[in-house]
């Protein structure tokens, strides 16, 4: 079915958001639906973060609408089926004391009251979560002990814990090599496609993606829409324009699906 016929998960119109007399976003417009795989690009100061924190109902525009599963946000109150990773959520202090099964417990606490106990779907949910990012063997070991690819891979499956629809992740790969990247996006790929889960992320660097991404923002003040992210990722103007690490994305072979 063609999207235009789909009820948006996010339905933003003609949103502008100033603050301190400087115009962050302008005129953006634009519409996300369920199952979709979206990729934020743009520079620093672009306005990415503060269009996020607009659709979780934590900044509120200077003007123009925002729907979210067809409410306008201050109506909207099933916010457990959204996963949220703000940024830098995987540099935690090397003595927190905290293993990975307490943190990635915490995910859980908004399905409840803080003073009712854990009951078997909690656990279920809890182990299933730590399974889909591949750290439930961790989950004894102490949070500060562990590299920066698997506490971000913990943070993920703290925000799965409460079986979100939508999973939103604001630059997740802070601090994080090559390789556990190619592994987290490929995780995050196998989420999409087999749990049917809506994700959305704020990025850098697109390339290790380009083969799974559905669409493409790019956020400068406006927005840019691209639906076909491989022909725009192989294209030098997306670093002129918006000044984008492009390098990997060159070396970046496209598979044969």
């Amino acid at each position: 079915m063609p999207l235009s016929f789909k009820v948006p998960i996010f339905d933003v119109k003609n949103l502008n958001f100033s603050t301190r007399g400087q115009q962050i976003l302008s005129r953006i417009s634009l519409e996300i639906f369920n199952g979709e795989y979206i990729a934020i690009i743009g520079p620093n100061g672009g306005g990415k973060t503060t269009l996020i924190r607009i659709l979780l109902g934590l900044n509120e525009p200077t003007s123009g609408e925002v729907k979210l599963y067809g409410k306008k946000i201050k109506d909207f109150k099933e916010w457990s089926k959204i996963g949220y990773v703000p940024q830098r959520a995987s540099l935690v202090d090397e003595n927190f004391p905290a293993t990975v099964g307490d943190i990635v417990n915490m995910g859980r606490v908004s399905k409840q009251s803080i003073f009712s106990r854990f009951s078997d779907a909690d656990k279920t949910a809890v182990e299933d979560a730590m399974r889909k990012m591949d750290v439930l063997n961790l989950k004894d070991k102490m949070i500060g002990t562990l590299s920066g690819g698997q506490r971000q891979r913990v943070m993920i499956a703290r925000a799965l814990a409460s079986n979100p629809e939508i999973l939103i992740l604001d630059e997740p790969n802070t601090g994080v090599d090559m390789v556990s990247q190619k592994r987290f996006y490929a995780l995050l790929s196998k989420l999409n496609k087999d749990e049917k889960i809506t994700i959305i992320f704020i990025t850098h660097d697109v390339g290790v993606i380009a083969d799974d991404i559905g669409r493409l923002f790019t956020i400068n003040q406006q927005v840019t829409i691209c639906n076909t992210p491989k022909d725009t990722l192989s294209c030098d103007e997306m670093s002129a324009l918006y000044g984008i690490e492009t390098h990997s994305i060159h070396q970046h072979k496209h598979h044969e699906h």
